[in-house]
């Protein structure tokens, strides 16, 4: 994709792009969700760190169907980075809009069909139509080329895939909605570490002023309980739905929490909080509670009270502790 490309912002280099260490293979959750995953490698890839506005976990909830699915929120990249992001009005084709955009300086998120994404080869390439977010960085329009961050890195696709990415051609069908997207305005001026640093402590204060007031793991643990007997009765493809919304939501979250309270605690100038340590208990507990609930599945039977006490509790010692310090 070397000197061809049209139109760049970052200039990324696929071939030594490496990701930020919230997605490496030491960790229990490698992957959050799309448009978390997105925001960390664009943030990393910009110099910014992805762990300074994560103090929406601090707030995290259970609705009493799903977890909450954690996104960076426009007001707090604004505070934190000086990113602007905002709701783009698709009246053109999308192609149109990313070639426009790009050449202005500025990124975008879109929704996309992952059939047509190469880096979801095992999962959906191909196979399955799910819809996810990616950020394009890097457009070859006549050479049908596409340089675009994606879950936990930056990926390329060409060829078919980038036709089908933007519904030219054949897969252009008018009845399709368009898709939804945001403009990504990056900062004129990029503000200091410092500026950053409290941005971001000033946010995780605002958001602990919002946690819930019940443990919300604990309201986790009586929604799976409500719903072993459909999870037994409908299978694995059922469970891997309804956990994908619950348990690796929480788990993701909990162990993003982590790291964000490590932060928190190395720039105040605290030492280590044994909140952060419970925070990764949660998170490694929730990925074998979801290796239990997989086999319930199966028809075995799956003690959830036993199984959801003790991350329960440590949830409450981990957000009471960074509440007590940060809070």
């Amino acid at each position: 994709m070397g000197e061809e490309l049209i139109q760049q912002v970052i200039g990324v280099d696929p071939a030594g792009y490496r990701p930020h260490a919230v997605h490496s293979e030491e960790r229990v959750w490698t992957e959050t969700n799309c448009y978390i995953d997105v925001w960390v490698e664009v943030l990393h890839s910009l110099g910014f760190d992805p762990l300074l506005g994560a103090a929406f976990t601090l707030s995290a909830d259970f609705d009493g169907r799903q977890w909450s699915f954690i996104k960076y929120p426009p007001e707090d990249l604004r505070h934190v980075y000086g990113i602007e992001v905002a709701e783009l009005n698709v009246w053109n084709p999308v192609i149109d809009h990313v070639e426009e955009e790009l050449a202005a300086g500025r990124l975008l998120t879109v929704e996309v069909d992952a059939w047509f994404l190469p880096d979801t080869s095992g999962t959906s390439y191909r196979t399955s139509h799910t819809k996810t977010t990616i950020v394009p960085e890097c457009l070859d329009r006549r050479g049908r080329r596409l340089g675009y961050f994606h879950n936990s890195g930056y990926h390329r696709l060409d060829g078919d895939d980038f036709v089908g990415v933007f519904r030219l051609e054949g897969f252009d069908d008018p009845n399709l909605l368009p898709p939804y997207v945001e403009t990504i305005r990056l900062p004129v001026e990029r503000l200091t570490d410092a500026e950053m640093g409290s941005a971001g402590r000033r946010r995780a204060a605002a958001h602990l002023a919002r946690r819930p007031g019940t443990n919300p793991v604990a309201r986790l643990a009586a929604g799976v309980e409500t719903e072993l007997a459909r999870i037994a009765q409908r299978g694995l493809d059922y469970f891997h739905a309804y956990s994908f919304g619950t348990m690796r939501q929480c788990g993701a979250t909990a162990e993003l929490a982590a790291a964000h309270a490590r932060w928190l605690d190395r720039t105040g100038g605290f030492p280590d909080s044994p909140a952060a340590d419970a925070f990764e208990e949660v998170a490694s507990a929730l990925k074998q509670a979801q290796f239990r609930l997989a086999r319930a599945a199966s028809g075995r039977t799956f003690d959830v009270v036993a199984t959801f006490e003790p991350i329960a509790a440590a949830w409450e010692r981990a957000i009471e502790g960074v509440a007590a310090r940060h809070g």
